[in-house]
């Protein structure tokens, strides 16, 4: 994974949490769902580059 798409991947899932908190105290679902819909894309965004880079090892 580049450290670049590794950093995307956090700052999206930092940025999820933080919408979800935010949804959580004004009592707000719609932010709160959009929150979570961000993590879940992070984690795709990760496993898609870890499927990568197991990838690369195995055709080394």
């Amino acid at each position: 994974m580049s450290i670049e798409d590794r950093a995307k991947a956090f700052a999206k899932n930092i940025e999820g949490k933080v919408q979800e908190v935010v949804g959580e105290v004004t009592g707000n679902p719609n932010d709160k769902a959009e929150g979570k819909a961000k993590q879940a894309e992070a984690q795709v965004r990760h496993t898609a580059e870890n499927i990568k880079d197991e990838v690369k090892k195995t055709l080394e």
